[in-house]
């Protein structure tokens, strides 16, 4: 397989702005417009030129499917902030969701799948986090945060070995980035699977509130909303690597094998899992062999977990 290299601009924001402002030209008088002096709407794919790859969902469950010059207000545009153009992904705490998550999300997503063993895929992405939820159960894990990348299974139990959140409560200035690594589940039922969380700046996501609304004490390494912060994801001959960027911030990367797995038997939990997951009976080893064998792809956007 080629080696295919993605690179974007995220901006995840609460405002809305358009940079549509063209005219009606005249017919009968056959007036003439200086298009030198016509704003011309600047879609997505002009700022993230590989769409003919990907499919869109919005934030109110509707399957876009390739969205070449799309602009939906609500949920998916572009802005410029004076020196770039961003594009915009915005999801609601509430409302119409797609496939078998609960969730809203407003989503990118891979068409054409690849296989840990023999990949030799990339995604980049350069993000900004304008708003996260404030209202949400500070006891429970994803409350406050939004996924803003992941990699997929698209075969079987379809879990994810990677999602990258954001996460912030609310009052607190500095917001926690982490990924996850889930498990794909070894045998037929699905019902044991669980979640690693990893901390890049700020805390993992098992770093909760002791009640609905009291919070824990704020990353002082976090990343603010609104300062900008990349990732970079390689998964090269089964190895996934992952690298992030922001300035003012120690670069951390980590590496994690997607085709042997270090969870085969109930002792290899890890004390986070223990904590977390066995409580809620989520207990499940995984295959020897990971996601080998399995197809993936890559998303990318607003995927609120509130």
């Amino acid at each position: 397989m080629n080696k295919k290299t993605i690179t974007l601009a995220i901006c995840i924001l609460s405002i809305f702005f358009t940079l549509n402002s063209c005219k009606n030209t005249d017919k009968k008088e056959n007036k003439k417009i200086d298009e030198t002096k016509v704003e011309k709407t600047v879609y997505a794919n002009d700022v993230i030129p590989f769409f003919d790859h990907w499919k869109l969902i919005l934030g109110d469950g509707t399957n876009v499917g390739i969205a070449n010059n799309l602009e939906n207000k609500d949920y998916f545009y572009t802005t410029n902030d004076g020196k770039t153009d961003w594009v915009v992904f915005k999801s609601p705490n509430g409302g119409n969701t797609h496939g078998t998550s609960n969730n809203t999300r407003t989503e990118l997503a891979q068409i054409k799948k690849w296989y840990p063993k023999t990949a030799n895929d990339k995604l980049t992405a350069t993000l900004k986090v304008m708003n996260v939820s404030a209202t949400g159960d500070a006891r429970v894990a994803a409350s406050h945060a939004v996924v803003v990348g992941q990699i997929h299974s698209a075969d079987k139990h379809e879990n994810e070995p990677l999602k990258i959140f954001y996460k912030k409560y609310p009052g607190h200035t500095k917001g926690s980035v982490f990924w996850h690594y889930e498990i794909n589940t070894l045998g037929e039922d699905n019902s044991g699977r669980w979640d690693y969380s990893t901390a890049v700046w700020g805390h993992d996501f098992s770093v909760v509130g002791t009640d609905a609304n009291t919070y824990p004490e704020e990353p002082k390494d976090g990343i603010d909303l609104g300062e900008e912060f990349s990732y970079e994801i390689e998964v090269k001959e089964g190895i996934m690597n992952l690298k992030f960027t922001s300035k003012g911030h120690e670069t951390k990367t980590f590496t994690k094998n997607l085709i042997v797995s270090e969870y085969t038997t109930k002792a290899d939990l890890p004390e986070q899992t223990q904590k977390l997951f066995v409580p809620i009976g989520q207990d499940g080893v995984e295959r020897k062999n990971a996601y080998a064998g399995v197809g993936c792809f890559f998303k990318l956007g607003c995927y609120n977990q509130t």
